[in-house]
Formats: C-alpha cells, structure tokens, sequence
C-alpha cells in the first residue's frame, strides 16, 4: 500500500495519529515567568542554549510552533511505524573525548545513548562504480586507494588537508565570540591562522590534487550532508564533514526523538519549560532593545534576552519589525546569503525485520555519475524529465538497536533527495492535506520515480513496501517555517563563510542567534552554534563551560 502524505486527508483515510509527541503544550495560563530568556525555535541549537543556560542555573523558556520539540532532530510515528526526519547518522560519537560527544554528555546529563553503524557506513554508486566509506582515518584512505589504486600521492595529501582545516576551524569559532569593533583585527589574524584552503570552493582545492574527476566526486560523495555541491561549497564545510565521519557513522540508541527528550529535563531542572503549539510571531522591540515575544494568541511574555533559533531569514524577514532589520543593516547584507537547496522526503515502512528484508546499516548516496555539479544543472534546467543528482537511502531501523522494541516485526527506510522551490511554488499558499489533485499526482510521480531508484539497489524489497509518505519543500515550510524548503539553512558557499555579521550577537540589544546559521549545518555543527550562543551571552562567566567542553 502506497499512501502519500498529503494525500491521507483528501481520500479519507483512517490512519493512527502521530505519538511521539516531546514537551508540553502551550497555553497562556502555563507561562510560569518570569524568565532569564526566551528561546524561539526548539532545535538542536536552541536546546543546546537553552541547557547550558539552565545548567547556569537561568530559567529559560523555548517556544516551539511544531506539535513536538526538536526541530530537524524530532520523530514522527504513523501506522506502527516510525521515522526520523532529519538525523540519519552522527559522526564523533564513538569516544567520550570528542568535542560533540562531550557537549550532548553536557547537556543530557549522559543520558544518551550511542549504536555504531557498520564499519562501511557510506555506500557511494557513481554511476557503475561504487565505493565503500571504512570508518578510521587508514580505513577512508584505503577506501579510496582501493578505489583508485593509482592516485595515492592525491590520496594522502587530501588526508593530510582534513586535519589542517579541522585545526583552523579552532580560530574560525572563536572569532564568533570577537566582538564587531575587533573584527578587521581578528580578520586579519585569522587570515594568518587558517590554511589557504579553507575558504576555497572544495573543487578548486581537490583539483588541485589531481585532475581524476572521478576521484573528486568519490571525496565529495558526502555533499548532501551540506546541501551544496563542490564547485559552490567551501572546502571548510566539507573538510568538516569528512573529518566529522571519520572514525564512522552513529546513531541514536531510541530513535532521534531521544535527543529533544533527554535534553528538556535539564532545561525543566531551574523551572524552566519547553512549550510546542507555541507560534510566535513578532519579537519585541522597545527603545531599541529585544524585549520579548508575540505569541500568534496575542499573549506577550517578557524576558531580558531573546534568542532565535529560527534562522537568519526567518528572523529578520519575519519576527522584527522590518525598520528594526533595516537599522541593523540586514538588507544590504542578505544579498550575500542565499537559502540552501530544498529537498524530497520518503518515509517508508515494511513488514519484517532488517534482518529479514536484507538491510544495511550502511547510507546509500546513489549519483546518476561523479560529475555532482554537472548532474544538479541538469537537474535544475529539466526537473521533471532529469535523474536526480543524489537519491540518498538510510535503514533506521536497521541502525537503532531499540528499534525492534518500539515496533517488532517491522522496518523503516528513509529516503532523501533535492529538488527545486519552482516546481511548488504553485501551491505554495495552499494547506497542508488540500493541495489539489495536480499537486497529489505530481507526487505520485516524484514518490515511483524514487522507489524505482531504490529498487534498482535493493531488488529484494520489490512488493515488500507497505506503506509511504511523500514530503515535499512545502511539507517542511509548513512543520519546519523555512519558506522556501531548506533543509541547511544558508547555503554553505565561501562567500556565506566570509560573513562576519553571522554571529550570536546581533547589533540588537537582547537579540542574539543560535543553530546552524552561526557555525555550520548538521546536528552537531547546530549543537556547537548553541554552545558558541552559550559563551558569546555568559562572557567571561562562561569560562568554565569552555574549558570543559572544548578541552576537556
């Protein structure tokens, strides 16, 4: 049974309602203030704020607009199944001395928990060659030396590279916290402290490297985990993820909704609550200074510090008040961040274990060729009669040992692809599950042309779906309040990286920023955003934090 969904409504059927619902419901007669802060938006950013304010003993209230908290990192279940939408694996979580696996101890308390992926933990199909992603810095080097067994000499360079950005990211965090008088000094000494790779695009340091094509689009098999392909990406994000990956892929024990479940405790600890159904939709400014929140009931709650975890645009364009974001400079600087690429989701479910159905707790990245930049164009110029450029495959229920506790007998594939804002935006004010017949068959079409894709892989699962959802960039403008479908935020290009004004502290009094558009995208890159948020609002209180997490 294939079900599409937005089409559930429209053809009435009867399905089990969602159940995985984490926090509390908003109502006005709730708010308990006063509070030390407001948090807007309950992703992973905000919930990192949040925590390890509340560990400083703040009572901080996060307000999320979503029927559950965790943002990109929340869970869904329908029809005894259940998906993630945006966590498909974790790197650095293997050793408790990582920089991200300290800070989710910090602010879980060490609650959760960790499962490994197989030691080939990315499967890339480049076109009809296939290479194997090992876990371990020899294992990357020989899964590419087995690969192309004639460009080592590129090999171990490319190797050696990855650890020179990963040492310079050190600098590039730290200047988030300068304040904005310093920045051409601070510039300047990041221009001496960084390598010259590192604001590169990715293809221009890789060719310099070698001139094997093939070999670049193996390196750059992972550029969906940043939503921009290596001719437009900084060589910093991409450096970033591959080192992230290095020693393998993780994944939650519990599922993702795990991480919004261990994390509110900690925020509820000093009194503090995480409220969903909870729509804000102005900030308020007075005397120039943030205030506090509009709620979309008209309730005002105060606070002295607001911080967004609703992205740039979604804060500027939509919660200030457009003379405020005029008077900060916004306008002039937005010209030099555009909105990531938008995205297809298939949300799967079969009859019948992993072990039983054949599946791999190893992604598939399936690529009609290596040429990555080359098969987004075409893409681009023809959605609706082109390949798409990267069809991506995750097994949750193969890679969550608890899975088969929750729900015996049953499995879930999660499959990611991009696309265009074009080809939605006709039925971009229409509403979720009344979308029209076009929009439904369009769908139809999208979700076989998918599933073919799958089956070409695992031929084993032909007659075996019982039952999908189909998401589209309207989906997650919807659920998520990013308007065009992002699913990254800001594009991850060098000129997005050159920004100076991207930081927690806005030149509004009261306002700061969290999450992904502060540092980089990812779950632990948006982790890391919130604890630089942290710091940059405690200042020199927030000495001890530091030490912890970033030393150890």
């Amino acid at each position: 049974m294939v079900v599409n969904s937005e089409s559930k409504e429209n053809a009435k059927v009867k399905l089990k309602p969602s159940t995985i619902r984490i926090g509390t419901r908003y109502r006005a007669n709730r708010l308990t203030g006063p509070y030390d802060a407001i948090v807007i938006g309950s992703g992973i950013g905000g919930l990192t704020t949040a925590a390890c304010l509340a560990k400083a003993g703040k009572k901080i209230l996060v307000l999320e607009q979503h029927y559950t908290a965790g943002g990109y990192t929340h869970s869904y279940a329908r029809n005894g199944y259940e998906w993630d939408v945006g966590v498909h694996y974790i790197g650095d979580m293997g050793s408790p001395n990582t920089l991200g696996r300290r800070l989710f101890d910090y602010i879980t308390e060490g609650k959760l928990k960790w499962a490994p992926m197989d030691e080939n933990y990315d499967r890339f199909f480049l076109g009809d060659k296939v290479v194997n992603l090992r876990a371990g810095k020899e294992g990357l080097r020989l899964s590419l030396l087995s690969a192309f067994p004639d460009e080592q000499e590129a090999i171990d360079r490319y190797v050696e590279l990855l650890g020179k950005v990963a040492d310079g990211m050190q600098w590039y965090t730290l200047s988030k916290l300068t304040p904005g008088i310093l920045g051409p000094v601070v510039h300047k000494g990041l221009d001496i402290a960084l390598p010259d790779c590192f604001n590169k695009t990715t293809w221009e340091v890789l060719r310099e490297l070698t001139d094997n094509e093939e070999l670049i689009g193996a390196i750059t098999g992972q550029w969906g985990d940043c939503g921009v392909t290596p001719k437009q990406s900084s060589f910093m994000v991409h450096a970033l993820i591959a080192k992230h990956y290095l020693y393998g892929g993780f994944y939650p024990v519990g599922g993702a909704s795990e991480i919004a479940k261990t994390i509110i405790p900690v925020i509820q600890e000093p009194d503090g609550e995480v409220f969903t159904y909870a729509d804000v939709t102005d900030i308020l400014i007075e005397k120039g200074k943030a205030t506090g929140v509009r709620m979309a009931d008209g309730e005002e709650i105060r606070a002295p510090l607001v911080i967004s975890n609703a992205g740039i645009i979604n804060t500027f364009e939509k919660l200030l008040p457009e003379d405020v974001a005029e008077n900060a400079g916004y306008h002039s600087k937005r010209e030099h961040i555009t909105p990531s690429m938008p995205h297809i989701g298939l949300y799967i479910g079969l009859k019948g274990t992993p072990e039983q159905l054949g599946l791999p707790r190893t992604n598939f990245w399936i690529y009609p060729s290596a040429d990555h930049d080359g098969n987004v164009q075409k893409f681009i110029k023809n959605p609706e009669h082109s390949e798409f450029p990267v069809v991506y495959i995750s097994f949750p229920a193969a890679k969550d040992p608890d899975y088969q506790n929750r729900w015996p007998g049953t499995s879930t594939i999660e499959i990611v692809a991009p696309t265009t804002w074009e080809m939605f935006e006709p039925w971009a004010d229409t509403i979720w599950g009344k979308r029209g017949e076009d929009y439904e068959a369009m769908k139809e079409r999208i979700t076989d042309q998918v599933l073919e894709v799958m089956y070409a892989k695992l031929p084993q699962l032909r007659g075996k779906v019982d039952y999908v959802e189909t998401s589209t960039p309207l989906s997650t403008a919807w659920f998520c309040r990013y308007g065009r479908g992002e699913l990254y935020g800001l594009d991850h290009t060098p000129e997005r990286f050159e920004q100076d004004w991207l930081k927690p502290k806005t030149d509004i009094p009261g306002l700061y920023l969290t999450g992904q558009d502060v540092l980089t995208c990812g779950v632990v890159g948006a982790m890391i955003g919130g604890l630089v948020t942290t710091l940059a609002i405690r200042g020199w209180r927030g000495a001890g934090l530091a030490k912890r997490i970033f030393v150890g």
